[in-house]
């Protein structure tokens, strides 16, 4: 830091005495500080145009790009998870969802869905009402999951474009608690009715959280990948979703 500072200073220095040199070797040939004086004040008078354009447009300008590039990045890594695990988490998490009926039918998406259509949707499973009910047999299962990609999630929570979304961020750690609190129980043969609620409510909380990012992300494929879009649609997770009965 010192160094480019150092560095700032020198070159600041080394232009001001190229500007006075300049000036000086035009007033040694015309002999004219009256011109000179006049375009040195009109130069002046137009710096403080081009401080606003660089501070308030320019420079706006700059930040949209970066900002519109990071979200491009985060998309990406959006669709990596769902790729990598998140379709198959939401799938496995379905299975055991008591109301997994009512998912089924609500989020049968169609291709040519409206704007309004999808905002009911989305509405609708956010006010759902998420009851996973698993069984001993149903937690290792997941656990074997979420801990087959426990480095992805690590990859992605060490990610720093992961901060420009915070939902999406806050799934991430909700999934990354309940992996650990799976691997807290050790071999989960011996959970008492206690510890297998205290699982689910961790469950149902990644579950709906999921459900809503797994939404946000179709309806950005949609807008900006019709292909990817199709193909997601016909790999919708709740279309194969076969429930189990929790005895």
């Amino acid at each position: 830091m010192k160094k480019v500072f150092n560095w700032q200073i020198v070159l600041g220095i080394l232009l001001i005495a190229l500007t006075a040199a300049v000036y000086y070797i035009h007033f040694m040939i015309f002999r004219d500080p009256h011109h000179i004086m006049i375009f040195f004040f009109g130069d002046l008078a137009f710096v403080f145009f081009e401080v606003l354009l660089v501070m308030l447009i320019i420079h706006r300008l700059l930040h949209h790009r970066e900002r519109r590039a990071i979200r491009n990045k985060l998309n990406m890594l959006i669709g990596a998870f769902f790729s990598e695990m998140g379709t198959d988490l939401l799938r496995m998490l379905a299975r055991f969802d008591k109301k997994s009926e009512q998912m089924i039918r609500a989020l049968e998406l169609p291709d040519d869905w409206s704007e309004q259509e999808f905002l009911n949707i989305r509405d609708w499973a956010r006010k759902h009402d998420y009851e996973i009910k698993g069984n001993k047999n149903y937690f290792v299962e997941l656990r074997d999951l979420l801990l087959e990609r426990k480095q992805f999630i690590l990859d992605l929570l060490m990610n720093e474009n992961l901060i420009e979304n915070e939902a999406f961020t806050n799934l991430i750690w909700a999934v990354y608690h309940l992996t650990e609190e799976l691997v807290h129980k050790g071999e989960l043969t011996d959970l008492s009715e206690t510890e297998l609620e205290h699982l689910a409510e961790d469950a149902n909380r990644v579950y709906q959280m999921l459900t809503l990012e797994w939404m946000d992300y179709i309806k950005h494929l949609k807008k900006t990948y019709p292909y990817l879009f199709s193909l997601a649609v016909r790999k919708n997770p709740f279309k194969y979703v076969l429930p189990v009965e929790i005895k």
